[in-house]
């Protein structure tokens, strides 16, 4: 834990809510909060300063500090308790957040910015975060999530570990139930061994689904010793993971899922599980990277 919270802040809807969750975490914490805004303009070599036929408190520079500023006030109001401090930095946004996330032990951003097309549910900058953040990352959308259970999308990989412990953390700083969710069908399901030698390529009905029942338990496993007080309802449905973890967002306050589980292509920095998620759930979503965040 480095103690430290990071929010992205551009002066839209969704960023303003994102300091709102930002600042919560930070007190959950015990964590002091930086509110950071990417000053792009710099390197574009454009006029930073007032206009000479516009008021003195114009001009892209004072713009920028002006929203770090309201932001930093506005995290200030919403939690006095928080130590809050606030930065401009020179750079381009996804740059910045990304190094900023080095120090940080979540970085937290509103799903989408002030650019992009009109339209789009979430921003190049959440997405691209969420794959190359050095620590957890926290899309808030402009609507904030109720008052519902933590849903954990768990898949068994050694990958998705750090998202097991997130999940139970946050559900327990929420004083709040932990949805453990395991999708599964027979084309992302590694198939169990044989259990007689006589038959090495057949297993009996329902083996693949006592299988995966055991995988997505025994990955709650530790979590569970370490974190009593959690209420956890562990939920294996077969169908496709990212319409079911779409589906239990509605009712959700937070959705935890890892960067990437065990399908996909190796390499992929963002899983498909996760970049739907971002882009079509109904309440915020954390997405934390295994144990190669940090490298």
């Amino acid at each position: 834990m480095s103690g430290l919270v990071v929010v992205g802040v551009d002066g839209s809807a969704s960023s303003l809510a994102a300091v709102d969750a930002a600042a919560r975490q930070a007190r959950s914490r015990g964590a002091r909060l930086r509110v950071v805004h990417a000053f792009l303009w710099p390197a574009l070599h454009v006029p930073l300063g007032p206009s000479p036929l516009g008021p003195p408190e114009g001009g892209l520079r004072k713009m920028a500090d002006r929203l770090v500023a309201e932001g930093v006030e506005r995290a200030r109001a919403a939690v006095p308790e928080v130590e809050v401090s606030g930065e401009v930095v020179t750079g381009e946004p996804l740059t910045v957040l990304e190094t900023q996330s080095r120090a940080a032990e979540l970085v937290v951003v509103g799903s989408r910015g002030m650019g992009g097309f009109v339209g789009l549910l979430i921003g190049s900058t959440a997405v691209h975060l969420a794959a190359r953040g050095r620590c957890p990352v926290l899309v808030v959308h402009e609507r904030a999530g109720g008052d519902g259970p933590v849903v954990l999308g768990v898949d068994g990989s050694a990958a998705g570990a750090r998202a097991v412990d997130f999940a139970f953390a946050e559900a327990r700083s929420r004083k709040a139930p932990l949805v453990a969710l395991h999708a599964w069908t027979t084309w992302n399901a590694p198939m169990p061994g044989p259990r007689e030698a006589s038959t090495p390529y057949a297993n009996p009905p329902g083996a693949l689904a006592e299988e995966e029942g055991r995988l997505s338990s025994e990955a709650l496993a530790g979590c569970r010793e370490r974190y009593p007080d959690v209420t956890v309802e562990h939920e294996v449905v077969h169908g496709e993971t990212r319409k079911a973890l779409i589906e239990a967002s509605r009712a959700a306050q937070l959705v935890v899922v890892g960067a990437r589980g065990r399908g996909g292509f190796a390499g992929l920095l963002l899983g498909s599980v996760s970049q739907a998620l971002l882009h079509h759930a109904h309440c915020p979503v954390a997405v934390v990277r295994g144990a190669d965040a940090r490298r």
